[in-house]
């Protein structure tokens, strides 16, 4: 599995912490981290609205499987992934929140709360969460197992009705967002770098080169 890490400014100064963390608990298993947002607080600037728009681009090139956001809260960031299509993100701030929503929704994304709650032992609860996010087994098997039917059939109607409401073309709706919104988010090296790399739908990312011409 590829997964990108991606943080905004106000948290941008965990980013090791939370990096390391994530690095620890999936490479083992053979899965592969992208760190694409801020590394520090000197980085180039992001909001979770750009992380939105980054995880949008990544994910429906398929250039990574899953992405791991967040800010202060984690609300911002979970709120600006679910705006895009073929972006389904969860919201986590402890481990059976992460297990759940594998189990549940399987969706492609979690917002992490970064500030609220962070104090002692948060990256213990850092590293409990990826381990519940990514090494559990296999995703979408449901909670409890005697409603496993109705949940995955309720996961397969929400992701129907989202995409009956965003009818557009997906590059056309990244093309109705302020283009400069876009590529501040594309603008990052080690964005480009997983996505171009990765990115298996010339269309996107012929757009996104023209976009940073």
């Amino acid at each position: 599995m590829k997964i990108a890490l991606m943080m905004e400014n106000s948290q941008a100064a965990k980013n090791a912490v939370v990096l390391n963390e994530l690095t620890q608990v999936v490479t083992p298993q053979g899965d592969s981290v992208y760190n694409v947002g801020m590394s520090d607080e000197n980085d180039h600037h992001l909001t979770y609205i750009h992380l939105g728009i980054m995880a949008s681009l990544l994910l429906n090139s398929e250039a990574v499987d899953f992405v791991v956001a967040g800010c202060g809260t984690g609300q911002g960031a979970m709120m600006s992934l679910n705006i895009h299509p073929g972006v389904v993100c969860g919201y986590c701030l402890e481990p059976s929140d992460a297990f759940l929503f594998n189990q549940i929704n399987n969706g492609n994304a979690l917002s992490l709360a970064f500030a609220k709650g962070y104090g002692w032992g948060a990256e213990l609860n850092i590293r409990y969460i990826f381990e519940k996010a990514f090494t559990t087994g296999e995703r979408g098997q449901g909670y409890p197992l005697e409603r496993a039917v109705p949940q995955k059939q309720n996961a397969g109607i929400l992701n129907q009705v989202k995409s009956a409401v965003v009818k557009d073309n997906y590059l056309d709706t990244l093309k109705a967002i302020d283009q400069a919104l876009v590529r501040t988010a594309v603008s990052g090296p080690r964005f480009q770098e997983c996505f171009f790399d990765h990115c298996k739908k010339p269309e996107i990312a012929a757009y996104v080169r023209d976009l940073l011409k």
